[in-house]
């Protein structure tokens, strides 16, 4: 029985992660808490572990007394040495308690109070977890789709997570067993519960894809100015190059665009508009109002980040997009508000 119980501890520190030693020490709390009561609620109850001889030694220590006033925790001379030969009036005498004879309620007691402690020891590690990844993008397992929320269950490492239906990408069906890129935000401890906010609708997604998937990007040659994101149909990124012999776009795009390709593809088809950044706001402007063809930009006269695009008459749905969603996405890209006008009405 101690070598299954051994052997029983050895595969919870494998397979969660947690360390014996902390399961040891829980095991022995749990124990001590659910037997005490029955010894008077004293802490005169003792339990020892030693891993290497595979053994497990629960006793109650009971003190020797001319006359006993706490049964529970005393007894005479006489009945002590019925323990003990050389017990002494003064001194102690330990009583080995047999686990295996513990009473239903001392189990589910201890049951419950290591539990409690496999649980904290989990979200201390998934904690750690969370906190080594913050504002990564991991690879993730789904273990279990919800299917009246459409939460999904998702594996990081060794830790646990949700992933809200709300944080999914639109229209993407995720099933048990599937691998999928996430970005993690936001870990904290809040009540006791570690907590990470997984997403694969944050900006952030988006961002950490090109930088692992451009070299350039990963080299600090080309720089990721700002993104602005629809999940699941748009997205435009602005990028720089520091190095006059490196095209940003061009190394965003890849050879034959097989960078941004592999990047669309984890995205579920997303649309991506890679535009250059400029320090002057009427070009920049310009760029990522793409692939509408813009004609010019007028800054507002008093310095607000307000400006009216003229394009011309065929190109103003273009310029808008629908449900106005590339102006919308070029506004938040670019800081600016920005209203556009065709070029028939320029003159107003």
């Amino acid at each position: 029985m101690n070598k299954e119980f051994f052997e029983a501890v050895q595969l919870l520190e494998t397979e969660k992660g947690i360390s014996s030693e902390y399961i040891f020490e829980k095991i022995k709390a749990a124990i001590i808490s659910a037997t005490k009561n029955t010894y008077g609620n004293r802490d005169n109850v003792v339990c020892e572990i030693d891993p290497e001889k595979q053994t497990m030694d629960v006793y109650v220590r009971i003190a020797v007394v001319d006359e006993v006033e706490e049964p529970a925790a005393e007894m005479t001379l006489e009945q002590a040495r019925n323990y003990d030969p050389n017990a002494q009036v003064g001194g102690f005498v330990d009583i080995t308690l047999e686990p295996k004879k513990f009473g239903r309620i001392v189990a589910q007691t201890a049951k419950s109070v290591i539990r409690q402690g496999i649980r904290e020891a989990e979200r201390e590690l998934a904690n750690k977890e969370f906190q080594n990844r913050h504002q990564e993008v991991v690879t993730a397992k789904i273990n279990i789709v919800y299917p009246d929320t459409g939460d999904a269950s998702i594996e990081i490492g060794r830790a646990n997570a949700i992933l809200p239906k709300s944080e999914q990408i639109p229209g993407e069906v995720l099933s048990a067993g599937q691998l999928i890129k996430v970005y993690v935000s936001s870990p904290k401890e809040d009540s006791g519960m570690s907590y990470a906010h997984i997403s694969r609708k944050h900006p952030g997604l988006v961002k950490r894809l090109f930088e692992t998937e451009v070299p350039e990007i990963y080299d600090g040659t080309v720089e990721i100015v700002s993104v602005s994101r629809e999940a699941g149909s748009r997205t435009k990124i602005a990028v720089n190059s520091h190095d006059d012999n490196v095209d940003a776009v061009g190394a965003c795009i890849g050879p034959r665009g097989q960078r941004v390709s592999n990047i669309v593809d984890i995205l579920c088809g997303e649309k991506i508009d890679i535009v250059r950044y400029s320090e002057d706001p009427e070009k920049y402007i310009a760029a990522a109002l793409a692939p509408a063809e813009v004609l010019s930009v007028i800054p507002d006269e008093n310095g607000a980040k307000t400006c009216k695009v003229i394009v011309p008459d065929s190109q103003l749905s273009l310029a808008i997009g629908n449900k106005g969603q590339n102006v919308r996405l070029a506004a938040k890209l670019t800081g600016w508000k920005i209203d556009i006008k065709p070029l028939s009405a320029a003159g107003e």
